[in-house]
């Protein structure tokens, strides 16, 4: 029997990847500069109810609770990015998102 793997909608902000799992509605976030192995390298899945790209800004927003009252706000990281001024992203590799055990 083979078992099929979801592959989480990526998001690439300035200091983060953020993973959305949109079959079982949930997130984390890979924090950039850090080491993979290292504790704090990446937040634990958190559930959310709605996630708005907007293709125009760049931003993107989760919604953390069925009201809409809590909310994250971020921005896609783009080439000669508004947010941080920088020129190029730091993207993680296949390899590297399967080491921080997407199950």
């Amino acid at each position: 029997m083979q078992q099929t793997t979801d592959v989480p909608l990526v998001l690439e902000s300035c200091h983060s990847t953020w993973l959305f799992d949109t079959t079982r509605m949930r997130f984390r976030r890979i924090l950039k500069g850090l080491k993979l192995d290292a504790p704090s390298a990446s937040t634990a899945w958190r559930p959310y109810f709605g996630l708005e790209l907007d293709p125009y800004s760049e931003s993107f927003v989760v919604m953390l609770n069925a009201e809409g009252t809590r909310l994250l706000r971020s921005w896609r990281h783009v080439e000669h990015c508004p947010q941080c001024g920088g020129d190029a992203t730091a993207e993680l590799s296949l390899d590297e998102l399967r080491a921080v055990n997407l199950a």
